[in-house]
């Protein structure tokens, strides 16, 4: 017999949603907190900048349960993943478990000495109240709290009416009208952003950006969804993966030159049809040794407003404010009106206690995390959402089912302690050394390994992952339907 939980659920985005409802259907007792007064994370409207879009189709960016409606494009916009999720909600009555407004400001082991954890919780009035769980689920994502930058001469700056915005508070297009716009950043926020602000009547745009980096196009050659390139198993079998035999090892070892072949074809397609040598926007690395979480999709319209010069590309970063001017890394001085850092989110769990974060994330940034969802020396807690990559979603769904059998002692595959520390040990080893580019974002990026990382949450589970028919399996990207039916065939259970 599974024994009833009090379940605390840390935020109330798109993983937390989803780990809500896989708690609360297992007969569980849920409290949902959330920092801000909407639910939807990243998608909530205040935290939006204009014309977001997603970058995967909404048939890969869904629950298992629930279809986006037919009537969406293919690409919803923000405001309609945010409605998505409101009704995903609803569906689920999770709205009345959610306490807005309502910010974690640390928790420990309970002082009883009972498992679970005590939560610091300060609510909208800013009085702190605390409350025993039994287990807690984070999920913060890693899409929290917004990145900084502090850089000489900004005082000057802003005292002569400039403005400092993280990409997160560009949500107005008349922020940018008749101003003179500088995004730092080269990810996908930035460049949407940049082409916003042009379309936006900004008097002049600049985008300040590392290096070129390979981005794919929601369409490849103008006529395939990248879906059907990009997102299917046997593109993913192209990559080495971690703890393959030695037949896998050998199928690689063979099939090396046709697999270089493929990717130099994919970089010259790219190369023509994104114009990348007229913006002068080549990439240096080889696609595949860059292909995870942090390959964005190419903005419509970005290439050839850069070709034109209504964006000014330059390589560097802000070195320093000076009057009414930042001046880059490179010497070049851009005058600028506001100044958008598109440079991200720190990635992390701030209100865990010092010992458990040690325990947590490695010196060198790197999560330890079985599953990239549970850590076996944290008792009474899991992680969802943390598994980032394209299907972000569907990731955080399958990882909200494994989550909740593993709490309860119910996976057909219950792991050991030394088990999952002989586990994460391999993971690492492969981060560090096999394949760098899967050690973005601390390790927590699960592409281009979304098949295999599904397969193993199911075998987990106990039920297969796999279509009956081989080729629709092998050349179709994941179904998220499919995904719900393997996991109605999971052994069922209830706690009480």
């Amino acid at each position: 017999m599974v024994r009833q939980k009090q379940v605390c659920i840390i935020g109330a985005g798109v993983s937390g949603l989803a780990a809500a409802k896989a708690f609360a259907a297992r007969g569980h007792q849920i409290t949902i907190v959330e920092r801000s007064g909407d639910l939807g994370g990243v998608w909530e409207p205040a935290r939006s900048y204009p014309e977001v879009q997603t970058q995967s189709p909404k048939d890969l960016y869904r629950y298992t349960d629930k279809a986006m409606p037919d009537s969406y494009p293919e690409w919803p916009k923000g405001p309609q993943v945010h409605a998505y999720l409101t009704e995903y909600a609803k569906d689920n009555d999770l709205l009345g478990a959610i306490s807005f407004n309502t910010a974690v400001v640390q928790m420990d082991r309970r002082p009883d000495s009972a498992p679970g954890w005590r939560i610091e919780l300060r609510g909208p009035d800013g009085g702190v109240r605390y409350e025993d769980f039994d287990f807690v689920a984070v999920c913060t994502g890693q899409f929290n709290e917004p990145q900084t930058l502090s850089l000489p001469g900004e005082d000057t700056f802003t005292a002569q009416g400039g403005r400092i915005l993280h990409s997160s508070q560009y949500n107005d297009p008349m922020i940018a009208k008749g101003r003179r716009i500088v995004v730092l950043g080269g990810s996908k926020s930035a460049t949407d952003i940049a082409v916003n602000a042009v379309n936006s009547g900004a008097a002049e745009v600049t985008l300040v950006y590392r290096e070129p980096v390979w981005r794919i196009p929601y369409f490849i050659g103008g006529l395939v969804n990248f879906k059907r390139i990009l997102y299917i198993r046997a593109q993913e079998e192209m990559f080495r993966s971690w703890g393959i035999g030695v037949m896998s090892q050998f199928a690689h070892a063979v099939a090396k030159p046709l697999v270089w072949a493929n990717w130099r074809g994919l970089e010259s397609l790219l190369k023509v049809q994104l114009k990348l040598g007229k913006c002068d926007m080549v990439p240096k690395e080889r696609i595949e040794d860059g292909v995870n979480c942090a390959v964005p999709i190419a903005t419509p319209g970005f290439f050839p407003m850069v070709a034109d010069g209504r964006i000014k590309a330059i390589r560097g970063s802000f070195a320093r404010y000076d009057g009414n001017s930042i001046v880059t890394t490179g010497g070049q001085r851009v005058q600028a009106d506001v100044a958008v850092l598109a440079i991200g989110y720190k990635l992390g769990v701030p209100f865990l206690p010092q010992a458990y974060r040690e325990k947590l994330v490695d010196p060198d940034g790197q999560y330890r995390l079985y599953r990239l969802i549970a850590n076996p020396d944290l008792p009474e807690m899991g992680f969802v959402g943390f598994n980032s990559s394209f299907c972000t979603v569907l990731c955080a769904d399958l990882a909200a089912n494994w989550l909740v059998r593993y709490a309860d002692g119910q996976l057909a595959r219950q792991p050991t302690p030394k088990e999952m520390r002989d586990n994460i040990e391999m993971m690492l080893h492969f981060k560090r050394v096999e394949r760098p580019a899967a050690g973005i974002y601390g390790g927590l990026c699960v592409a281009p390994y979304h098949f295999k990382h599904f397969d193993e949450l199911l075998a987990d589970i106990g039920v297969s992952g796999r279509r009956a028919n081989p080729l629709v399996e092998k050349f179709t990207p994941p179904d998220a339907a499919a995904y719900g039916r393997f996991l109605a065939a999971a052994p069922a259970y209830r706690a009480s």
